[in-house]
This record gives structure tokens, sequence and C-alpha cells, in this order.
């Protein structure tokens, strides 16, 4: 009996001893595992976008962050997601990692899709050839199957002739002008400079609603003419509470079958030719083309620039006046304009500003 006690007691021991070090080695592996999971890594991939392709594995996601030198152990990730994580998923996109970074922060980035983005921002009143020259300067774009890089402003241009995309609203575009929305817009590494072209039709499709459509209908215009007309107020306009007053002026002289004498048109016309000189001249008031406002009455053939949504909304609800003319209102410096009923008056104010303009250049 005495032997079977001492055997026993040997077994009991061996048992606690093998727990002891099971513990020792859990904890152990545990304190090794978070301290290697929460200690900083340093890299060189910081400036550079990492795609993770949708549909990709954990293990290849990590394996590739490995690669790329954003994980120093992607054995101790695995580990990691195992244990503690198990049923987190990382989200497909674009991603740029700080350096240094720690793998639990990694995790954390792609669980989230906290991809990284870019900005462009197209101001109002900027027209294709303006909108082309900054589509073209923009960095970390994939490259589409039509362009190889260096993309330049004439293979934009190119990409501004997909008028299906705005085929609908208006039959007779030749070019996207007018219909890309001035706005700030983020892209990523895997967008495209085409992708970025509908994205800026599509937010004109949002600003310019069913409603608006409506109002023009009322007004008996095209969404072309109105957009137009929004894109002549656009580069008039630089007091926002003029825009109605300037569309007030606009639809007078439309009605009345006048020109609307507006010089953005005239710049526009020099721009098509290639030969805007940085002012006007009078060439340029002496060129035959259908966006010589001040040679032709009525709109020019189509937009001369992007409209906001107040140039929009003015073009479609002009102020009730009697104003047929505008300038430069000559006592003020912030770009406001005198309006005028009558050529008199108006020639007065044109007299005025002269004056001040032969002053301000001795």
């Amino acid at each position: 009996m005495q032997r079977k006690k001492t055997g026993s007691s040997k077994i009991f021991k061996l048992v606690i001893a093998v727990l002891l070090i099971a513990i020792v080695a859990f904890v152990g592996g545990g304190l090794w595992l978070r301290g290697a999971m929460d200690s900083p890594h340093e890299h060189t991939a910081a400036q550079r976008a990492i795609t993770i392709e949708s549909g990709a594995s954990t293990s290849s996601i990590l394996a590739r962050l490995q690669r790329e030198g954003v994980l120093e152990n992607e054995f101790a990730v695995k580990l990691w997601l195992r244990f503690f994580e198990p049923g987190v998923s990382f989200k497909a996109g674009d991603y740029r990692f700080k350096s240094p970074i720690t793998p639990r922060q990694v995790i954390s980035q792609l669980a989230k899709g906290d991809v990284a983005t870019q900005q462009f921002t197209i101001p109002e009143g900027y027209n294709q050839y303006d909108i082309a020259r900054v589509l073209a300067g923009l960095s970390g774009l994939k490259s589409s199957p039509n362009s190889k890089p260096p993309v330049t402003q004439d293979e934009m241009l190119k990409l501004f002739k997909n008028v299906s995309l705005i085929a609908d609203l208006d039959p007779q575009a030749t070019t996207l002008e007018g219909y890309l929305f001035p706005d700030t817009y983020e892209y990523t590494a895997s967008n495209t400079r085409e992708q970025l072209v509908e994205t800026m039709v599509k937010r004109f499709r949002q600003v310019y609603t069913a409603e608006s459509q409506q109002r023009a209908a009322e007004l008996g215009m095209t969404t072309r003419q109105v957009v137009a007309l929004a894109s002549l107020i656009e580069k008039e306009a630089k007091v926002d509470a003029e825009r109605e007053l300037i569309s007030s002026v606009f639809h007078r002289r439309l009605k009345m079958g006048v020109p609307l004498a507006c010089d953005p048109t005239v710049i526009y016309a020099a721009l098509i030719e290639g030969r805007y000189r940085g002012k006007i001249y009078q060439s340029d008031l002496d060129r035959d083309s259908p966006y010589n406002t001040y040679k032709h009455a009525g709109l020019p053939p189509g937009p001369i620039a992007s409209v906001g949504r107040r140039s929009l909304q003015a073009a479609l609800n002009p102020a009730e006046t009697d104003y047929l003319f505008f300038v430069v209102d000559a006592s003020k410096n912030d770009g406001s304009h005198k309006f005028s009923a009558s050529s008199a008056d108006h020639e007065r104010a044109v007299k005025l500003l002269r004056q001040a303009e032969r002053n301000g250049s001795k």
C-alpha cells in the first residue's frame, strides 16, 4: 500500500510540474505575443500605396504586408488573430501605413477600412482646359487602358469628349464642358482619371435635380441653355448676391434679341483657337466665333465653364429688374458691378471705370 501511495504522489507531482510549465509557457508566450503586437516597427513603405484586393485571404494579406516591410513577423499576427480576434475581417482598398506602426495598428486600419485618399479641388468657373490641367497633374492614380503616364492636358481633353455621360440631359453636347461639377473630390490609387470624370458628372446630376429640369421647362429652356447661361453668370459674378441680378440682365437681353456682350465668351472663343493672350484685344472682339456674344445675339453654342449650385439657381431664378447693362463699379474694390437700365447710365458708369483705371495706372 505504501508503494502505491508513493507512485501516485510522483505522478501527481509530475502533472503539477507539467501544468506549471504549461502555464508559464502560456503566460510567457502571451506576454511575448502582446509585446510583439504592441512594438512599433519602422518600415520604408509609408509613402507607397498598398492595394488590398477584394476577396484576398487574411493569410495572403499578411504575407503581402511582410513582403512590403509593413509587418516584421506575420506569424505573430496570425497567432494574435487566431486567439484574440478570431472574427476580424479586412476590407479591400488602397492603404498607406505610417512608420513606425504596431501590428495591432495595422490590424485596426485594415478592419476599419481606413484607406489612403488624396484630394483635388475644381473651383467654380474653371473651364475644361483648366480642369484638364488639374487632372493631368494628379499623382498616385491608376493608369487606365486608354492612357499611360504621364498624362497630358490634351489626353484629358479627349476624355472630356465622352458625352455619353450626359446624352440624356444634353443631346447636343460635343464635350463635357459645363457638366464637370466644381467641388473637392477624394480619390485613391485604385481610381483612374476616367472614373474621376464620371464622378464629377455624377455630382452635377445630383445638383441639377428633376426640380431644376422642371423649372427650365417652365422658362422654355433646355438643360444646355440653362448651363450655358449659368456659366456666363459664374464667370461674371464676383459677389455672390449679384448672381440673380446678372441673370436678370442676360434674361432681358435674350428676350429683346440683343447681343449679351459678355467678355468671358470672347475669351473662351480665343481659348478654343489657342489664341488667348491674357487680355481681350480688338481682334478678339472682331473674331467671328459663335461664342463671341458681341457679334452674335443669343446664348453661346454651349457652356464656357463649370458652374456651381448658386449660378444654376440664378440662371433658373433671375431677379425682377429693368436692368440691361452692368459694368464693374469704379467706386468699389470688391469686384461688384454697377447695374443700369439705360445706355446713358451705363455709359457714365463705363466712363467712371475707365477714368479709375487710368488713375490707377499712373
